[in-house]
């Protein structure tokens, strides 16, 4: 819309043609620009049938810019930082350009220094997934158009790959981790993928309508990450006053509820739908933790942790 203002304000007329290839864009774009210009900004946008093109019918000195508090501005660079997470992710080029148009269309003049933020603040994940950016970008674009796809997925424990025919629903970023969660026809249910096992993608050239009951956040309710399950587990876990501030500092589950004891530790209680990923969990903690109850997840804690006993050295 700035090009499109500047070759306004030239007084040689243009019209969506010319603008459209001087532009690299369709003409749709152009003709939905200037009513966006005409319409949102008010300007002063007319056809002239004589001349075959667009003009000005009144001086306009300067378009419209966007308007920035120092506070949106500070929030602004905070996410560009944050971008760091989408490094070499088809995601990362389109987030760039949106955040460089808005920067060309702040003013010149900001009170805000850039290089103070820059050396205060940082993004950092403790664990850098790895993706195949083809295999990312073919499942984004699946995903976008609903497209069926055709997988060799490789199973956690399984030496080779098996095939599976999917409907791509939903690319998701939990806790720095990308996961699929799309309809697998050999399972007839939904299920969750990891796009690093996945090794060869091939398109069936089948679309797909998605079902209408699926909704990510019902999935992941009970569930302490990805994994959800169809039991219903009221979990207690008990953390001695070494672990208690980090507990409280964090909301881990959305049905979490705290219950503070008297000597200085805390009680987290949830309900869950599956007790695997909340094991590891636990065990995370060493014996900070302690399970209450469901007596199943104390019983499989106690098990692994005599398996770690029996397989360390000496």
């Amino acid at each position: 819309m700035l090009r499109i203002h500047q070759a306004l304000n030239s007084g040689n007329y243009p019209n969506a043609a010319t603008l459209a290839r001087d532009l690299e864009v369709s003409t749709k774009s152009i003709h939905r620009d200037l009513e966006f210009m005409r319409d949102r900004l008010a300007l002063p946008i007319e056809y002239d049938a004589a001349r075959f093109g667009y003009w000005y019918t009144e001086e306009v000195e300067n378009f419209p810019t966007f308007q920035f508090t120092e506070g949106e501005l500070f929030a602004l660079v905070v996410a560009e930082k944050a971008l760091q997470q989408y490094r070499g992710t088809s995601f990362e080029q389109p987030l760039l350009s949106a955040l460089r148009k808005m920067q060309e269309a702040l003013p010149d003049t900001i009170s805000l220094s850039l290089n103070d933020i820059d050396q205060t603040i940082s993004f950092r994940t403790r664990a850098e997934p790895i993706v195949d950016l083809a295999t990312f970008d073919a499942l984004a674009k699946a995903t976008a158009n609903r497209q069926q796809l055709r997988l060799s997925y490789r199973k956690p424990g399984q030496r080779e790959p098996e095939p599976r025919v999917v409907d791509p629903y939903h690319l998701a970023n939990i806790n720095g981790e990308w996961f699929l969660f799309a309809f697998d026809h050999l399972r007839n249910d939904i299920r969750t993928f990891v796009p690093a096992r996945i090794k060869a993608i091939v398109r069936t050239g089948q679309t797909f309508a998605r079902r209408q009951e699926f909704s990510l956040e019902k999935r992941l309710r009970g569930s302490f990450g990805v994994q959800s399950g169809h039991g219903e587990f009221e979990v207690v876990i008990r953390f001695n006053a070494r672990a208690a501030d980090y507990i409280r500092e964090k909301k881990w589950h959305s049905s979490q509820q705290l219950r503070e004891r008297k000597d200085g530790g805390v009680e987290l209680r949830m309900s869950l739908s599956s007790l695997v990923e909340v094991e590891r969990w636990v065990l995370s903690w060493g014996g900070d933790a302690i399970v209450v109850r469901p007596a199943a997840l104390a019983e499989s804690v106690r098990q692994t942790a005599r398996r770690i006993l029996q397989a360390a050295p000496g």
